[in-house]
């Protein structure tokens, strides 16, 4: 009798809490997977406002397009090389803030609550504002250089495709590291403090301790934050639209700059939904491995 009343608490607490998670995932379904389902379906069609108003079903001529576009190609290898570097030094420096933040020091919680400053304001204010930073001729980067006896002349960081590279990439490390730091200090706080003391007791070096302990222990929030930068850097936008909109000569233009001159510039909506496509594969596919690694090392912890 006690087993079948468990059962029927345990029934009704699951329903409740379908019924709570319910807004949630009609929202969810409304601004994600409507939005992608019918992206998937006009990729189908050849719809250019420019020269037609009616959509044509095309089928995949879309998609076979997407392979020979150069442009896109292109767009596809900055995308990639934004994400890469942006990502990992974000890591390392993320990972460098949280082990100061974890440490007691008086004035910590007020040091962590300025850290995450950067992250919480706008992206296309920060963009702006790092836009008059490296102004060739009135921002404060060059200035800081002449001071220092770096240069004596400025330089044109957003007119030159390394220099404008650098830029958009500063600035988004600039903005999202104490992101990643916020995610790996949580983490660092699960770690209990005995493991230090006893592995030190047996001679391990404050460096050892962190390869050893640290490093293991925090890879699947290491893994977990890296999946939640890679799919916010690839998908980047606002901040290289402000700072450059992906000049000089294409060096700063990433996918989501592509897909929207194509949309909103050329009226491509056809060939448009079919970038979306095929860049949301990539990101799906990008969690997929993110998830399999997170298992992994969830299970070599437990083991």
């Amino acid at each position: 009798m006690q087993a079948t009343n468990g059962k029927t608490i345990q029934s009704r607490e699951q329903r409740v809490g379908l019924y709570l998670l319910l807004p949630s995932i009609a929202v969810l379904l409304l601004v994600f997977a409507y939005p992608i389902a019918r992206s998937i379906w006009l990729g189908l069609f050849a719809q250019n406002l420019g020269t037609e108003l009616k959509p044509v079903f095309a089928g995949f001529s879309n998609y076979a397009r997407i392979i020979g576009d150069g442009h896109f190609w292109q767009t596809l290898g900055v995308t990639t090389r934004f994400t890469a570097i942006s990502v990992l030094l974000e890591l390392i420096l993320g990972m460098g803030i949280a082990l100061v933040l974890n440490q007691p020091f008086r004035g910590r919680n007020i040091l962590r609550t300025v850290a995450i400053i950067p992250w919480a304001l706008p992206t296309a204010l920060i963009g702006l504002g790092w836009t008059w930073i490296f102004n060739d001729q009135y921002g404060i980067a060059n200035d800081i250089l002449r001071n220092l006896g770096l240069i004596t002349t400025g330089i044109n960081w957003l007119g030159e495709p390394l220099t404008a590279t650098i830029a958009v990439i500063f600035a988004d490390v600039w903005k999202t590291t104490p992101f990643i730091s916020l995610l790996l200090l949580a983490g660092l706080q699960s770690i209990p403090g005995d493991l230090y003391e006893a592995y030190s007791l047996e001679g391990a070096t404050p460096w050892q301790s962190f390869w050893q302990i640290t490093v293991p222990l925090l890879l699947p929030q290491i893994i977990i934050a890296m999946l939640f930068r890679f799919a916010q850097a690839f998908g980047i936008f606002d901040l290289i639209q402000v700072m450059t909109g992906g000049g000089p000569g294409g060096s700063t233009e990433v996918v989501s700059l592509y897909i929207y001159s194509n949309a909103m510039r050329y009226l491509d909506f056809g060939y448009a939904s079919a970038l979306i496509v095929i860049t949301f594969l990539l990101l799906v596919i990008a969690v997929i491995i993110g998830s399999i690694l997170i298992q992994r090392s969830r299970s070599r912890t437990v083991a």
